[in-house]
């Protein structure tokens, strides 16, 4: 290892990797591009964008579809326009404009690329496909089936017009028989896909039973006879009619789950076979019904809104099995399907569920989502699908490229070999020259020596700036992370890479070693200096030879002194309040320094213009020999003799403030004697009781009252209350903002009343900006006659209601307030004590805003109420004021819900404890699907 601050000690600096046994592995870091080629008698992968693992599933699987991939190899493509009769326009690249030629081409390099995976983001992006988004394997495969055939049937050869027909659709009838009088009805449909659920069923013959199992319609859901002319129990129940040569049975593993209002995930195990018998199914017998497995398409994970999606397909050619898991292909042993590590996944419950047993040719899974079975009577192919001369010439050009670019990569590899090695013999010839010894000698950074040895970066040129001191030369301080090599080692240094400057014997500052010389000396004398002056502070100051010393810098001098030692020593290890072994004292702690320590020593008794300040309680008197030992580790630091004189500035400032001082309790006392009871708030009088012996009484605001009652109790800290500021209680008409009612109620707390006598006395002490009375006045002449109330100025109806409306909205926006739900129960409100969640806040906090939250976690009142009632969002009935709360997009301000509100909830139907899950895992997100893609736009 390297020896650290030693300058002459050159091992362990990244020499070793020169030295030995030449590697050219490691002269450069480019990955074998072979590694990038297509192993042979092997399938091509395709990469993962991101969460497309699905679409890749069944790329492969209708890839090895060898009549659909032959039917698209014909149909028509605009790729001809592209090729010229000369070969591919070289000037730009061929850009599919259709979803046919989009799978044309993919299907070309998937059968002829040299590339182990190819990037299907032109495909991906055509669909519309939000690449960051895990969706549903099934729905994708219903709609791109969907939009083929409805591409396809535009075409005029019949054997590309009906290919999806002709391979994925059967038909099965909707058959319903009256008990009455035994008239079937029959509703024909297509189907491309059979949907089987595998809730309470261990093997897939029972899920296909189920499927075709007759249902009875009894009672309230009986059956509308057209013979009968009335409603009559009946049966009813699927019958196959005819199926197709590829049967994808899709097993029903992602389900509405009612509790949740989202999707979760059967985890059960389903048995299947390799050979599938449809006969006992179809309505029609004596054809061929025997089906074998071709594909088995597997999700795993517990949840149905993540995981992985990955495809075993069998070879129609070879009969051999793959795995088919994105960028990465593997052949199966022995022409077997191995699902493997596919069931190999933790529980999504505590409950164990053991795998059952299989039979050969039999498998079981609880991640198969799709299983496709083909027909055994179908005649295997013999030869391979032949691709298409156009499409051949943009898959050759393809190959042409990656062949280049593994010859670039080949010769990039070969260049930082050939590099590599002739840095070695730099290396190995220039590092036996590097001892200096007792020739002229040089010092060169020890990090740019690191970077000259590390093969992974260039070399840049020496820098030895970082190293000089303020006098251009080398800091002594530095030498820890030099090293001293020859000169005749620096020399070819700087020839090769140049920089500088070039630091010789010469370059060492002897003015920064006296510096640091003399602090070292203060530092280690610092111990005996402050017992000293301790001692010397003790002794009473004689004469007029003292100086004024700040008592805060005396408290701490030695730890700034040490600091600022520290500083200049430029030493990087902190003192961290010790030295030579010796703890400071608690009163020099920085802690206690927290005000001072932005000052420096003595400035502590500056007043704000530079002059001694004129606070004696602040500095002291030191003799001029403490003076003297303090001046030694503080030559900066202001001095003051003793018979310097204080700041007459601030002698001038504070004689004005003492008469300021007076003059203000002056003015307090006479308003308070003048004012008693507008400053003690006893008998005041009151709108709700008005006192019997006045018809008048004055209005000011409650504010003016209260800032002068602050100033008549500090008048040393206030300032004098000079003018009385009405115009905050009237309107920008002049008009007031209160009405007689609302002043004895909620504005109560805005205004003040004041007596007659009072108000004279107002007028004189202070500016009155507007006058504001109410007056009494009986009306009539009935006994007891009318009173009434006017204001003066008059109310301003118009003001007043916005006023109102102002308040409203600002009730409306709130950060954070609770509301409350109250379940109703056969009319009555229930409540629930023990759910303490039902606090909740109807809005977000700000912190919360700034906390990612997970979709469909937007509403914090969505899942409380849910959880606390059990109640889901489809089957909850909101209200407040006898309103019904209905509409999704409206704001709580909108709907009338302002803090302490209470909103009533009325369930559909009762709900099973929300907490009796089986076996899934549950997400809470909207669901938006294939929403604005290409899927959907046929």
């Amino acid at each position: 290892r390297n020896c650290k601050g030693n300058p002459n000690c050159l091992v362990g600096i990244g020499e070793h990797i020169w030295l030995g046994e030449i590697d050219e592995n490691s002269f450069h870091n480019i990955d074998d591009p072979n590694c990038e080629r297509r192993k042979k008698n092997s399938f091509v992968g395709l990469t993962n964008l991101g969460a497309t693992c699905y679409v890749n599933t069944f790329l492969q699987v209708w890839f090895l579809n060898l009549e659909l991939r032959q039917a698209l190899y014909l149909c028509p493509s605009t790729c001809s326009d592209y090729v010229l009769g000369d070969g591919i326009q070289e000037e730009k690249d061929y850009e599919p404009q259709t979803i046919c030629e989009h799978l044309q081409y993919l299907f070309a390099l998937l059968q002829n690329s040299n590339r182990r995976y190819i990037d299907p983001s032109g495909f991906v992006k055509a669909l519309g496909l939000d690449t960051g988004q895990q969706q549903d394997a099934q729905e994708f495969s219903k709609l791109f089936m969907s939009l083929l055939e409805d591409t396809l049937s535009k075409q005029k050869n019949p054997d590309v017009r009906n290919i999806v027909q002709q391979q994925f659709c059967g038909e099965y009838a909707y058959v319903t028989v009256c008990n009455q009088c035994g008239r079937e009805s029959k509703l024909l449909s297509k189907f491309y896909e059979l949907e089987l659920n595998i809730q309470g069923h261990k093997q897939l013959t029972d899920c296909i039973s189920e499927f075709l199992k007759e249902e009875k319609l009894e009672g309230d859901n009986r059956y509308f006879c057209e013979n009968c002319q009335s409603k009559q129990n009946a049966t009813r129940k699927i019958r196959l009619l005819s199926l197709p040569c590829t049967l994808n049975l899709q097993l029903m593993r992602f389900v509405f789950d009612r509790q949740t209002g989202h999707k979760k995930k059967l985890n059960t195990y389903i048995g299947f076979s390799e050979i599938l018998d449809m006969e006992p199914y179809v309505e029609h017998k004596g054809g061929s019904y025997v089906y074998e497995l071709s594909a088995v398409l597997i999700h795993r994970g517990v949840s149905a809104y993540s995981g992985h999606y990955i495809a075993h397909v069998k070879d129609p050619q070879s009969g051999e099995w793959y795995k088919f898991n994105d960028e990465d292909i593997e052949k199966m042993e022995g022409k077997k399907l191995q699902l493997g590590i596919e069931e190999d996944l933790a529980e999504p419950s505590k409950s164990q569920t053991r795998k059952p047993k299989c039979g050969k040719g039999t498998h079981c899974s609880r991640n198969a989502y799709m299983l496709v079975y083909r027909l055994q009577t179908q005649e295997k192919p013999n030869t391979a699908v032949q691709v298409p001369a156009f499409l051949q010439e943009l898959v050759d050009r393809d190959n042409s490229k990656f062949e280049e670019w593994c010859i670039e990569m080949a010769e990039m590899r070969k260049q930082s070999v050939d590099k590599g090695k002739a840095k070695h013999e730099e290396v190995k010839e220039l590092y036996q020259r590097l001892p200096a010894g007792a020739e002229p000698y040089e010092f060169v950074s020890l990090e740019w020596l690191q970077k000259w040895l590390d093969e992974s970066t260039p070399t840049k040129p020496i820098d030895n700036h970082a190293c000089l001191c303020s006098h251009d030369k080398l800091h002594p301080d530095k030498i820890s992370i030099m090293k001293r090599i020859s000169e005749y080692a620096a020399d070819i240094f700087y020839s090769r890479y140049g920089g500088g400057p070039r630091l010789t014997v010469k370059a060492l500052c002897k003015e920064c070693v006296v510096e640091r010389c003399r602090v070292l000396r203060l530092k280690n004398q610092l111990n005996e200096d402050y017992k000293t002056v301790n001692n010397l502070l003790k002794a009473a100051v004689k004469g007029n030879d003292g100086f004024w010393v700040g008592k805060s810098s005396l408290r701490s001098w030695r730890q700034l002194a040490l600091e600022q030692l520290d500083e200049q020593d430029g030493d990087a290890e902190q003192s961290n309040g010790k030295m030579n072994g010796s703890t400071l004292n608690k009163d020099e702690s920085k802690e206690e320094r927290k005000e001072e320590e932005e000052l420096n020593f003595n400035e502590d008794i500056l007043c704000p213009h530079g002059e001694l300040c004129i606070s004696e309680n602040e500095r002291r008197l030191v003799s001029k020999e403490a003076w003297s030992k303090l001046q030694q580790y503080f030559p900066k630091a202001p001095e003051f003799p003793s018979y310097k004189e204080c700041c007459s500035q601030c002698k001038i400032l504070e004689r004005e403030g003492e008469e300021n001082e007076a003059l203000h309790k002056m003015i307090a006392n006479e308003q308070k004697t003048s004012l008693p009871n507008l400053f003690q708030d006893k008998n005041r009088p009151c709108l709700s009781n008005w006192p019997e012996d006045t018809d008048v009484l004055y209005i000011v605001s409650q504010f003016f009252v209260e800032e002068w009652r602050k100033f008549v109790r500090k008048p040393t800290r206030c300032s004098p209350v000079s003018s009385v500021g009405n115009s905050a209680l009237l309107c920008p008409h002049g008009g007031l903002m209160f009405t007689f009612a609302s002043m004895t109620k909620e504005d109560s707390k805005l205004i003040a009343l004041i007596w007659p006598s009072e108000w004279q006395m107002i007028q004189k002490l202070f500016v009155v900006d507007h006058v504001i009375k109410i007056m009494r006045i009986e009306v009539g002449d009935v006994n007891p006659s009318e009173t009434q109330y006017i204001s003066e100025p008059k109310l301003c109806p118009e003001c007043r209601e916005g006023l109102l409306c102002q308040q409203q909205r600002d009730l409306r926006e709130y950060t954070q307030a609770t509301i409350y739900v109250h379940k109703v129960v056969d009319n009555k409100k229930v409540m629930k004590d023990s759910a303490p969640e039902l606090n909740v806040s109807s809005s977000e906090t700000e912190e919360d805003k700034e906390e990612a939250k997970p979709d469909g976690e937007k509403d914090p009142d969505f899942n409380q109420i849910m959880h606390a009632f059990s109640v889901a969002p489809f089957d909850q009935n909101l209200s407040i004021d006898g309103k019904i709360l209905s509409d999704d997009c409206a704001t709580l301000g909108t709907l009338g819900v302002i803090p302490e509100s209470v909103i009533l909830l009325k369930a559909d139907e009762p709900i099973a404890d929300y907490a009796a899950m089986d076996d899934v895992m549950q997400v809470c997100m909207p669901e938006e699907g294939f929403k604005g893609t290409g899927l959907l736009g046929h």
